[in-house]
């Protein structure tokens, strides 16, 4: 059998394809799972998909007609996927449950420490022989208090490091990690974290109670100085809301690997075409923000563990098993 897969990095292929070396044939795709590029999956009775791949209503119309029956989406968020239409139609749908949380978490402090500490404004002044210090003060973040929202792996994950700093630690989700607690974090309301923190990263899914869970009412609670770190999905975010706080000089540094829009954008190269998202275009103007392409998961390791673990939901499939992975059953 040959398995189509969408939306692959140059890195990603040879992982994939040493995954599937000696069971299935696989054929990678650069391109992403859209209403125009889901004819493409004629005849391929199984699919691989990422998370920028848009599986809405016509797109699972579309695999269905052409004899899919099987998607592997190499990710822990399926919120691309209408599971609803894939279940109506018969379809298996399967994700990665879990992969390195040090990647994401590690990744967030990257991010974090680098608005903290100027660094790429820094970099691209010493590129030109510019070594002037004015600017790029930070600050120590030993002492200070970080606001982890959301504390399952990679929010415990995330969580080490800043103890680690010696920080002082809020936590906010649903349930406790007794791991977390054993840190010395101190589980309080969304509002008091927020407005207590010095730095705010966030690591909880997105579903429809957390769409915007940092709105404008969110944002104004926050420290003029804080340090607000997303690491997980963009649609957490209200980016209009961001911007308009961004405009009055507040925050010390934002820091996304994530973007609500990001569909269509992320993962391609767009330099030489006109972007006509505003609210991006504008938060990448703003010297206190950085923007990452959704790169956080991007480690050998964490991909090797996704690919391998969507390899094994294809074996599973084809050898009549189910595993924790499985959203959408076979019917």
């Amino acid at each position: 059998m040959e398995i189509l897969a969408f939306g692959v990095q140059a890195d990603e292929k040879p992982l994939i394809e040493k995954a599937f070396a000696g069971r299935h044939e696989v054929r990678c795709l650069d391109v992403f799972l859209t209403e125009d590029t889901a004819p493409i999956a004629t005849g391929h009775e199984v699919v691989s998909t990422s998370v920028n791949c848009a599986l809405g209503n016509r797109v699972l119309q579309t695999l269905a007609a052409g004899g899919t029956q099987l998607v592997a989406q190499r990710s822990t968020g399926f919120n691309n996927i209408d599971l609803d239409v894939a279940e109506r139609l018969g379809m298996t749908v399967a994700r990665v449950s879990s992969y390195s949380p040090y990647s994401v978490a590690e990744f967030a402090w990257t991010l974090g420490m680098a608005v903290n500490r100027r660094i790429v404004r820094a970099a691209n002044r010493t590129r030109d022989f510019d070594f002037r210090l004015e600017g790029l003060m930070g600050r120590d973040l030993h002492g200070r208090t970080v606001g982890v929202v959301g504390t399952g792996k990679i929010g415990e994950a995330f969580t080490r490091i800043a103890h680690g700093f010696g920080m002082r630690l809020l936590g906010w989700d649903i349930a406790g990690n007794p791991a977390c607690a054993a840190l010395g974090m101190e589980y309080v309301s969304k509002e008091r974290l927020l407005a207590e923190s010095d730095l705010i990263s966030l690591h909880v899914p997105l579903m429809p109670a957390t769409k915007h869970l940092i709105d404008a009412e969110a944002l104004r609670l926050m420290k003029d100085d804080a340090i607000l770190v997303n690491s997980s999905r963009g649609g957490l975010i209200d980016s209009q809301a961001l911007v308009a706080e961004l405009r009055e000089g507040r925050f010390t540094g934002v820091g996304l690997d994530v973007y609500e829009a990001e569909a269509g954008l992320f993962f391609l190269d767009k330099s030489l075409e006109t972007v006509e998202d505003d609210t991006l275009a504008r938060l990448v103007t703003f010297p206190n923000v950085l923007v990452t392409s959704h790169q956080a998961y991007y480690t050998r390791d964490a991909v090797g563990q996704i690919v391998d673990a969507t390899a094994a939901n294809v074996f599973d499939y084809t050898e009549g098993r189910r595993s924790q992975n499985v959203l959408v059953p076979r019917s």
